[in-house]
């Protein structure tokens, strides 16, 4: 059974919304296992992340999708508070070999959500992690995923909550295409 987590911080629940379509698109693809955790403001105190509860079930995962809204240009405080508590398991290279892959949202249709992507990726790969992206060109697919063009993983934008749809189907096929590498990979 493949393990396939998607961890993420939301706001104001957009990026939640995204979430829950990478995990439905990673738990159509049988003998997968989904675990989606969401960090929470509780979990971190003082300034430090302190889940190691949501940890435990990364290091046990054998893909992880991460998942921020674009703040200010990168990743949330919250999202950061977690990256920076996973350099215990970046020491003894504990998600090494794990396959990954990122998503976000933004209010602007060029509000810097790739660098938040491109963070993400920095991030997995400091672990030792398999980077997945988006293997489609941006609207030229039949169905018109990857609505805004990006390769790296999905990128989301909406300005008043509500998610465009393509986007959505963009986030449910990311979640499929890393149960399906990571099934590959594991085999």
């Amino acid at each position: 059974m493949i393990k396939v987590a998607v961890v993420f911080h939301s706001a104001s629940g957009s990026t939640r919304q995204l979430a829950a379509a990478v995990a439905a698109g990673a738990a159509t693809e049988p003998d997968v296992n989904v675990i989606q955790t969401e960090i929470a403001g509780a979990d971190i105190r003082a300034g430090r992340f302190r889940n190691s509860k949501l940890l435990a079930q990364l290091t046990d995962a054998d893909a992880i999708v991460f998942g921020s809204p674009t703040y200010m240009g990168s990743v949330s405080a919250q999202f950061k508070a977690f990256a920076d508590a996973s350099s215990e398991h970046w020491e003894t290279q504990l998600w090494a070999n794990k396959v990954a892959a990122g998503f976000t949202i933004g209010s602007n249709f060029s509000g810097d959500q790739l660098h938040t992507l491109q963070y993400l990726q920095i991030l997995a790969n400091q672990h030792g992690m398999l980077w997945a992206g988006l293997d489609i060109p941006g609207n030229y697919n039949t169905a018109g995923l990857n609505r805004l063009g990006a390769q790296s993983g999905v990128i989301a934008q909406s300005a008043d909550g509500v998610l465009h749809e393509t986007d959505l189907l963009t986030a449910h096929y990311l979640g499929r295409r890393v149960a399906q590498l990571s099934k590959r990979f594991a085999a």
